[in-house]
């Protein structure tokens, strides 16, 4: 699998899911299409990582709970961060975020990006089911996302059906959240971020 596939893979649920009756387009799956459709253009515009980052950022935000994701990836300790140092980790997952796409999607090779109209529904959060397809493989990809502010946003990536970067990710910043404290754990993620961006 090659880096671009596993930088997609960013949460891994175990949830069942059955299929949404919808007619039209889902708005769920715009979602999806929208940061396809963004990542694409900044594919082929290529540039530096940092350009890159710009270039994503807008439509990263737009589409992405990153707070909520944030959220998820400290996991149950977060209730008892304080506002101040939420705000401050959710900025630096952010950065971390969209840097991470912005060094792993530098350039455009005939990539293609397919999203599965057939949304499903697990009580409130919605599936949609997407492909990366390169000349030489194909990638499946399961987004899920809830409603945020009043728009569908992704809160779950699931790549091939079994790798959870965000669970990686937990583990990670567990240790790190314990020893350092969330202004440290903010201070490495920035770091990792920094890295990417160079």
């Amino acid at each position: 699998m090659n880096r671009r596939a596993f930088a997609l893979g960013l949460m891994l649920t175990g949830a069942t899911i059955s299929p949404l009756s919808a007619q039209g387009a889902d708005p769920a799956a715009a979602t999806v299409q929208a940061f396809y459709d963004g990542l694409t253009a900044s594919m082929k515009a290529g540039g530096t990582a940092k350009s890159r980052y710009e270039k994503l950022k807008p439509v990263v935000e737009q589409t992405f709970d990153l707070p909520g994701m944030t959220a998820l990836s400290i996991g149950p300790s977060w209730a008892s961060i304080p506002a101040a140092d939420q705000k401050e980790l959710t900025e630096a997952f952010s950065r971390f975020t969209i840097a991470n796409y912005a060094r792993n999607f530098e350039s455009y090779n005939g990539e293609k990006f397919t999203v599965d109209p057939a949304v499903n529904q697990r009580g409130n959060d919605k599936y949609v089911k997407s492909a990366m397809k390169t000349p030489g493989e194909t990638v499946a990809f399961n987004y899920r996302l809830h409603q945020a502010g009043g728009v569908w946003k992704i809160i779950d990536v699931y790549l091939a059906g079994n790798i959870s970067t965000l669970a990686q990710k937990r583990a990670d910043f567990a240790a790190s959240l314990s020893g350092s404290g969330a202004q440290g754990l903010a201070k490495k993620i920035n770091a990792l971020a920094d890295q990417m961006l160079s």
